[in-house]
């Protein structure tokens, strides 16, 4: 057998397994670890609330106790992820700010409450727009994972603040909260650790860091404001992220059928790869093929004279041992053993022998070239009905 027949019984055992496979149905689902697909512009969007507490960290607020030195936050804002990585939120702060002053008559300073080693209280509202720009660390780092629980995304942006401080009233001695008319711009960024109590609502502490000028101090240095926060955060409409959809092939049922007919498909295709080895490592049988003689002198029952048919022929194949004296000849006499005694049967292979020979010798043919035999067998032995074939003599080249 050859070996393209064992591969393609193999192929057709594997292909009748895979087309049994395909038809069962196959499915279609979302695969998260193939990368997501962008929203619509209506999805990923939320509100967030927050709430807390400022510290300022100037250079005289240091000389203040830390824990006078809290003041309420809060801020509200609308934002959209534009990725399960990227968003962007606007909104709107408040900021309070306690500390100490050296400057006597600086904004924000409250000269009618008693002094701190020497420096007097200072008590600042900011109030405006923010802007920031959101990367989810968690998804950034870990990969997108619907309904996952926690959450942390860091942001940086910025905001523009009105300073708000308490003045005298006219013909009064209260004072009241007013615009101080001296805006400042910040530059914030922070961290907000983020839980998610189900895919809508989310809980949350964001810790900021907020640069300002700083009014109370001389010189109006950069003062840094820090911030702790609670937030409250509702996600609108869709808040997942669609992933790729791939096909999915149900697992194959009967797995232990398929299995042993693969199993005897191997078996099979190495039986035949064996065989096929050991046919082309057998050696090669040389055919032995026997030689027709030269002419074959045939003769009826107890005859041993030549016909003159038996002299033409002769004649003929005289010629060609005459056209090369070298090679030898080897004429050989035959009766049939079906009739006759063996003496008178071996006088017959002789006498027919002989009268050839001489025939050829006198067509020419040299002696030399001839050797005349006798074979007391039967030359083709195939039956007392075929024993004509046995009455003969054969002229051969010898060997």
């Amino acid at each position: 057998m050859k070996k393209s027949s064992i591969f393609a019984l193999g192929f057709a055992l594997l292909a009748g397994t895979a087309v049994a496979q395909n038809a069962q149905e196959v499915t279609y689902v979302e695969d998260p670890s193939q990368g997501v697909l962008f929203n619509d512009f209506k999805s990923n969007w939320f509100i967030q609330a927050e709430g807390g507490v400022a510290v300022g960290f100037t250079t005289s607020d240091q000389h203040r106790k830390f824990g006078d030195r809290f003041a309420p936050a809060a801020s509200l804002y609308v934002g959209k992820w534009f990725s399960p990585i990227l968003g962007a939120r606007l909104g709107a702060d408040f900021m309070g700010v306690k500390g100490l002053t050296d400057n006597y008559g600086a904004l924000g300073a409250r000269p009618w409450e008693n002094e701190v080693k020497g420096y007097e209280k200072t008590r600042l509202n900011y109030v405006g727009p923010g802007f920031d720009v959101m990367v989810n660390l968690t998804n950034w780092w870990c990969g997108y994972k619907p309904h996952r629980v926690y959450n942390a995304y860091f942001y940086a942006g910025g905001a523009y603040y009105f300073t708000l401080a308490k003045f005298p009233k006219a013909n009064s001695k209260d004072f009241e909260w007013k615009n101080a008319k001296d805006g400042v711009i910040a530059l914030r960024a922070g961290l907000v650790q983020e839980f998610n109590l189900s895919d809508h609502f989310a809980l949350g502490l964001d810790l900021r860091a907020t640069a300002l000028d700083n009014h109370t101090d001389e010189g109006h240095k950069t003062g840094i404001i820090g911030e702790a926060l609670i937030t409250a955060t509702y996600k609108f409409g869709k808040t997942t992220w669609n992933a790729p959809i791939v096909p999915v092939c149900p697992p194959a049922e009967n797995c232990d059928e398929y299995r042993a007919r693969l199993q005897a498909a191997d078996a099979r295709i190495a039986d035949l790869e064996s065989q096929l080895k050991a046919c082309l490592s057998r050696p090669v049988e040389k055919e032995v093929v026997t030689k027709a003689p030269l002419a074959t002198i045939y003769y009826p029952i107890n005859v041993y004279r030549l016909t003159s048919v038996d002299r033409k022929v002769l004649e003929s194949v005289a010629n060609v041992m005459k056209a090369d004296t070298n090679k030898k000849y080897t004429l050989t006499g035959w009766a049939d053993n079906y009739t006759g005694t063996e003496a008178y049967n071996k006088r017959l292979r002789e006498n027919r022998v002989n009268t050839v020979k001489n025939q050829l010798v006198k067509y020419g043919v040299s002696d030399a070239q001839l050797n005349a035999t006798t074979n007391n067998g039967n030359r083709v032995d195939l039956g007392d009905k075929c024993l004509t074939l046995d009455r003969a003599v054969t002229i051969e080249v010898a060997e």
